[in-house]
């Protein structure tokens, strides 16, 4: 409901060449409680007076030299292109051509001159109505999806807190893969930039990256820590990491979730279709699970494991390149060979006993 206050508060910007009308409708529009009112007769500063006033009704008059109120009517909606633009067209003229044109460019309502006082105000106060319910319902809007950003800000950090302990409660099984999915989970988002996934691609991988072992929650413990190689049932049973991590991340349909499972499903497979545990082959392997793939190989083969030394940083490079067309897709591994050098945060290797440059 608009009420009278807010109406009387309005701001009117009145736009005519003869600064006579501009007087004479401002003393009218005073003389019924108008307060807020500016008058402009210079038509080629009536833009500039638009942007500071941000007014809620323009009275324009038409036949204006250098600038006439067709080119304006023309510009406002570029100065509020979510706003109701309310003019009142100011005339002389009663030619129905003219008219049309410019209810045709956005005016709403025409005053005639000489003007009645009673009319005016009339169609003034039906436009300013109509203007103002207009921003309340926009206000209204604005503060509706200002809400539901937050809510759904709310529930992506859910989310993401869940992914983290679900992360520790993984490194807490095997407190080797602590840094291990730090540093794998950023050289997957810089890859994935690398290959040209969009932004938020990226940043989904770097999320949802760091659940790709979280299925080793369900693997025993003297399979998971085994200090020597892994007999055949052993094996067949630490693969099975891959699907209990699905498992664990398929009731929630968010994308983060959706990423988060495939990595976790698909991160084994091989490009040749060799992998697990679905023996996926190509393309057929979600992008994701691609990417991961190179970076939890590499940074796996540069970690000390129960069973194993650290590689040396060139050794697992030669590793990853030379599985190219086989373990890995090709065109990932290209391109984490060309980008080596931008792929690796040096800080997540303090402490390692690793430098991760080539050279």
């Amino acid at each position: 409901m608009i009420t009278e206050e807010q109406i009387k508060k309005a701001r009117i910007l009145i736009v005519d060449d003869n600064p006579v009308n501009v007087t004479l409708l401002t003393r009218i529009l005073e003389a019924y409680g108008f307060a807020n009112c500016r008058g402009e007769s210079d038509s080629k500063r009536v833009l500039d007076v638009y942007r500071e006033f941000r007014p809620d009704l323009v009275l324009l008059d038409l036949m204006m030299p250098d600038v006439d109120g067709f080119d304006i009517l023309a510009k406002l909606p570029e100065l509020e292109p979510d706003a109701y633009v309310s003019v009142l067209v100011i005339t002389a003229l009663t030619d129905r051509d003219v008219r049309l044109r410019a209810l045709a460019g956005g005016a709403k309502d025409f005053i005639t001159k000489p003007f009645d006082d009673t009319e005016t105000i009339n169609r003034i106060r039906n436009l300013l109505e109509v203007r103002l319910a207009h921003k309340i319902v926009r206000d209204q809007n604005e503060m509706l999806e200002t809400m539901v950003r937050d809510r759904t800000r709310e529930l992506n950090e859910s989310r993401l807190e869940i992914i983290r302990r679900l992360s520790q409660a993984a490194e807490y099984k095997d407190n080797q893969t602590g840094m291990h999915i730090v540093r794998m989970s950023k050289m997957a988002y810089r890859l994935g930039c690398v290959v040209g996934l969009d932004q938020r691609h990226c940043e989904l991988i770097l999320s949802a990256s760091p659940m790709h072992d979280v299925g080793k929650i369900g693997i025993p413990d003297h399979i998971l820590l085994k200090p020597g190689i892994l007999d055949a049932h052993e094996w067949e049973i630490m693969k099975t990491h891959t699907t209990k991590g699905f498992e664990l991340l398929r009731e929630n349909e968010n994308e983060l979730f959706i990423v988060a499972r495939n990595i976790a499903l698909y991160h084994h497979e091989r490009w040749d279709g060799l992998g697990y545990p679905a023996g996926l082959e190509g393309e057929d392997i979600p992008i994701a699970g691609r990417i991961c793939a190179i970076c939890d190989v590499f940074d796996a083969l540069i970690s000390e494991r129960p069973y194993k030394a650290p590689w040396p940083v060139r050794s697992a490079y030669d590793a990853i390149v030379a599985g190219g067309g086989s373990q890995f897709d090709p065109f990932l591994v290209e391109r984490f060979a060309a980008s080596f050098g931008e792929l690796l945060d040096l800080e997540d290797y303090h402490g390692t006993g690793q430098n991760p440059r080539l050279h």
